[in-house]
């Protein structure tokens, strides 16, 4: 058994690009040993910025031989059959086998040196790299047939044990040389085997192992900074890209001027790590100090204090520019931001940025007046929701677009704007991950909620929904972070209530864009009242009467409205999809969701999960699964019956649409026919009055109830009775249970 070394060396990988090139040489030699039947075990791969590697210990000298059968043609076949046969094995007729009838090939391949696979997988490997970004250099590029690299590609080191693996790919010889640190030691080096490969490169001041790298940056910065009496600002990203861009790696402290800390630490963070690659640090108080450390890629005779010169003019430049954009910013009102809003679309279907915001707007306040958000101020919670995206429109965002939101929190403080309303501004993104903050402040969310059921109910009432795994506008996680809002905090909201606000404003919008502002009369009455396409239709209707306006104006606007409807009802399936996603780690079974959701007007979602849960405890119990046979026995034979039931009433209620046979009146029910009826008149009350009262492990106790019942049922009668009047009552009693215990969830979605 041999190892084997590859080294593909070139100008600079980009450092993004360089974890996914591990993988795909990963990928692309596995591919290629399992097509000529080497089997691989672990493989090391490294990379730098100048070169990919890899190892792969104890491949076997040779492959095995192997022997081939294929089947041919039946030997009563035509003749030019067994010709064409003849010329894809490359045989003749006396080295076929005949087995009853049928003509076999029988091809023995002999083993193939593992180096003379080598030699041919290399240059295969090389030009089906795929890189996020490629390129054609010299003479050849002119040619769509020349090889393409990420960058230009200067050799290829390939050792088989200690044997040269001779290949060439686009005018690149593998050989035994390599080169070590670009500064350090310029000049080949000869690798002897993939034994002394990265000790020969060390000792050439190359770090070929890219972990390695990173833990000298990640202990090296903090302890540059701690020296000094810091602490770094961990950035584990910041740490790998550093590690992509040095093959000798040294941090180093430098200072900048403390006038810059008036820049709000965000900025600053920004500032130093996306335009300079550069950790910040904080002081003994925990705030930002003016420090930072860069990553050398040499080790300085100086010690780094010309570097770090260097680096700490490039870095005032830049921070220059951010304290400009700070101030400039701050010249203007928020309000006055805000009004350039109407000049960014935000969809064009639904408006622009200025349109949204008066969305979020009306339903922030209505979340705030109604109470569903406890203790929020109804004036606050709009006057952030107008601001909260002003800041889009501001040079700092401009420049750092991660800062949105941050920075209006920043200028909302500046300009003596309420506290709650900065950090609204500030924090109406959150939460943007199942990791993330979420936010408690009652104004802030009003306004994150608000922000984010109005980017969901917009999207789905233009049908633009989530299709497999696109979700271009991130409605995905639009909806767990409304889950998480509302879990966070138990706030009752009836979801369906609450999105009729925002589903006709998406229809005004789109009225506005058809039929121009001479028909704003009619869009006023897009309000908060109008819940449903019939709601609408009906306010439409009285003014039409005093307009006098034609038909085909109503008719199209009964149909914008009855789409933003529609897509209400996939809103609210999808929520119970996302519902189930998040409560997965929870432990709570996706079925149990459904079952409630299946019953329909379930749309406050902290009533919904209570409910789940008790159902859950309940199926979890003897009672549970045995009531969940019995309704899954019931539902079967209701379904094989068919539409031939009498439902038994309450004594003395009539039935609904049909002759109803009462309990009492019937001469053929047994004593277990009446004790089931006696269970259902006392259960189904009991239940409903439980759900109501959200007493849902009161619910559950009372389909409990119906359990023994149900077994002595089954166990004691015939329901499909040959008397025509006995088999109608059982089966209406039967249909009875099976509505009994719809009250409580559609059984019929459980799983067991």
């Amino acid at each position: 058994m041999t190892d084997f070394l590859l080294e593909l060396r070139s100008e600079e990988i980009p450092a993004r690009m360089q974890a996914g090139a591990r993988a795909e040489l990963d990928k692309l030699f596995r591919a290629q040993m399992a097509a000529a039947g080497i089997e691989v075990g672990d493989l090391t791969i490294w990379s730098t910025p100048r070169r990919l590697a890899l190892i792969a210990k104890s491949l076997p000298e040779a492959t095995a031989a192997v022997s081939e059968e294929l089947k041919g043609p039946r030997s009563s076949a035509p003749p030019q059959a067994l010709e064409g046969f003849l010329r894809k094995t490359g045989l003749t007729q006396d080295q076929l086998e005949d087995r009853d009838g049928v003509w076999f090939a029988v091809i023995d391949k002999p083993g193939r040196a593992t180096a003379e696979v080598l030699a041919e997988a290399i240059p295969a490997i090389i030009r089906a790299f795929a890189w996020p970004k490629s390129m054609r250099w010299g003479k050849d590029s002119a040619s769509s047939e020349s090889l393409r690299w990420v960058r230009p590609l200067s050799g290829i080191v390939a050792i088989f044990g200690e044997e040269l693996i001779p290949c060439e790919v686009g005018g690149v010889a593998s050989g035994y040389a390599t080169r070590g640190h670009r500064f350090h030691c310029p000049g080949e080096i000869t690798i002897g085997s993939a034994a002394d490969y990265a000790e020969k490169l060390r000792a050439c001041h190359v770090i070929v192992d890219h972990e390695e790298r990173q833990a000298i940056i990640r202990d090296g910065a903090a302890k540059a900074a701690a020296d000094a009496g810091l602490t770094l600002v961990a950035d584990e990203g910041l740490v790998i890209e550093n590690a992509g861009l040095t093959e000798w790696p040294v941090p180093l402290l430098g200072r900048f001027d403390e006038a810059f800390l008036e820049v709000p630490p965000e900025v600053i963070q920004l500032t130093a790590r996306v335009n300079q690659k550069y950790f910040v640090v904080n002081g003994a108080d925990g705030k930002l100090a003016n420090g930072f450390v860069c990553t050398a890629n040499i080790d300085a005779v100086d010690g780094g204090a010309e570097i770090v010169a260097g680096n700490r003019k490039v870095l005032a430049a830049r921070l220059s520019d951010a304290r400009f954009f700070w101030e400039q910013d701050r010249k203007t009102t928020l309000a006055d931001h805000a009004k350039k809003l109407d000049r960014i679309t935000f969809h064009e279907k639904l408006g622009t940025v200025a349109n949204k915001v008066e969305r979020v707007g009306n339903l922030a306040e209505w979340l705030a007046k109604e109470g569903i958000i406890p203790n929020c101020d109804p004036v606050l919670a709009r006057q952030a929701a107008e601001l909260a995206k002003a800041d889009l429109v501001t040079e700092m965002v401009g420049e750092f677009t991660e800062l949105q939101g941050v920075m209006g929190g920043y200028y909302a403080r500046a300009e003596g704007l309420p506290g709650a309303v900065a950090d609204a501004i500030r924090d109406h993104y959150k939460p943007v991950g199942q990791s993330d903050e979420v936010p408690i402040a009652p104004v802030t969310v009003a306004v994150a909620l608000a922000d984010k059921l109005d980017t969901l109910v917009s999207f789905f009432a233009i049908d633009e929904r989530p299709t497999g795994s696109k979700d271009p506008f991130a409605l995905r996680r639009a909806a767990l972070a409304v889950l998480q809002l509302i879990f966070a905090q138990s706030i009752r909201i009836r979801l369906r209530s609450a999105l009729a606000m925002p589903i006709n404003r998406v229809a005004a919008t789109q009225i506005v864009k058809r039929y121009g502002a001479q028909k704003t009369e009619f869009i006023g009455s897009l309000g908060a009242l109008v819940q449903s396409e019939a709601e609408a239709k009906a306010l439409f209707e009285e003014q039409m009467e005093r307009a006098k306006e034609s038909s085909p104006f109503l008719d199209e606007i009964a149909k914008l409205i009855y789409e933003a409807h529609r897509g209400l009802d996939y809103l609210l399936d999808f929520f119970a999809d996302r519902l189930k996603v998040q409560q997965r780690e929870a432990g709570v079974r996706h079925d149990l969701i459904d079952a409630v959701f299946a019953l329909g007007g379930e749309d406050d979602l902290v009533r919904l999960l209570v409910r789940v849960k008790a159902l859950q405890a309940f199926m979890a119990s003897d009672d549970g699964a045995n009531l969940l046979a019995g309704y899954k026995r019931a539902a079967n034979i209701l379904k094989q019956a068919g539409k031939d039931i009498v439902i038994p009433a309450k004594a003395g209620i009539a039935g609904d649409g049909k002759p109803t046979i009462t309990a009492p009146a019937f001469a053929g029910a047994t004593d277990v026919d009446k004790a089931l009826l006696a269970a259902l008149d006392t259960a189904e009350p009991a239940a409903s009055a439980a759900v109501n009262a959200e007493r849902f492990t009161d619910a559950m106790a009372a389909l409990a109830s119906l359990r023994a019942p149900i077994d002595a049922f089954f166990e004691g009668v015939m329901v499909n009775d040959p008397d025509p009047d006995i088999r109608a009552y059982r089966l209406g009693l039967l249909a009875r249970f099976t509505g009994a215990v719809h009250g409580v969830a559609d059984f019929s979605k459980i799983e067991g």
